[in-house]
């Protein structure tokens, strides 16, 4: 009886901590979620920096890890450490095996760089635009909080859509080959601008083409549209909360 008497206390406690504990997170949701963005950012450009200083094993474990959210194909990716911030797609066929035959996209993916030429991030170019703006329009509303209204949901759809067509146009292209792809070429760009800019904007994916700046755009429109969207939409639902 006495042990049953001494439990419900403990019990009685702990429910209290815990209320306490998701009373905190409600009232500061905002603050964590920045947290944690900004770590789930900064690894990504951890991984070269720990290459390029020998600790191979944590950051193929950061490579690891990000996979199952990006591609990583080297071709689509920042480089540090190297001469080059970007290279075209033989540069890095020819330094991945030595020649420039082409190579399933798997095997391509796995080439994380070399000394001579630089290590990539662990997220390709789209990534750092949309997670990473996933923290700055994060902290861009933290700022503006108390006047943000918030985006609507078909703002928020409209600014995610180019994302969309932009993702599925290079999975359709990618599926007829890494350089025959109609988003390897962009010959219908070319055509459709009758050739007005220079032929290294309208072919591969390095930096300053097409395909980057598109990627980049299309990335940080999306996550200006979502968290536009759902960060305001958390503190709504929030609000009547006593803690909140």
């Amino acid at each position: 009886m006495a042990t049953s008497q001494a439990r419900e206390p403990q019990s009685t406690a702990l429910a209290h901590a815990t209320d306490r504990l998701f009373d905190w997170l409600v009232a500061h949701w905002l603050l964590v979620t920045l947290i944690i963005l900004g770590v789930w950012n900064l690894l990504p450009w951890l991984a070269p920096v720990l290459m390029h200083l020998g600790w191979e094993l944590p950051a193929q474990g950061i490579y690891w890890l990000y996979v199952f959210f990006c591609h990583q194909l080297p071709t689509r990716s920042w480089f540090l450490f190297g001469p080059q911030f970007t290279y075209s797609r033989d540069q890095i066929l020819l330094a991945a095996t030595g020649a420039t035959d082409l190579v399933t996209p798997v095997r391509l993916r796995a080439f994380v760089g070399a000394p001579a030429m630089g290590w990539k991030l662990g997220w390709s170019d789209r990534m750092v635009s949309f997670y990473g703006g996933w923290l700055v329009v994060g902290l861009l509303y933290a700022a503006l909080r108390p006047r943000w209204r918030g985006l609507t949901l078909k703002v928020a759809i409209l600014l995610m859509l180019p994302l969309l067509l932009d993702g599925l146009t290079h999975m359709l292209s990618d599926l007829g080959g890494l350089r025959w792809g109609f988003r390897e070429t962009n010959v219908w760009l070319a055509w459709l601008t009758q050739n007005a800019f220079p032929p290294a904007f309208y072919n591969g994916d390095q930096w300053g083409s097409f395909n980057s700046l598109a990627r980049l755009i299309t990335g940080l429109l999306a996550a200006f549209g979502l968290i536009g969207f759902v960060f305001p939409y958390i503190d709504r639902k929030l609000a009547d909360h006593p803690a909140a």
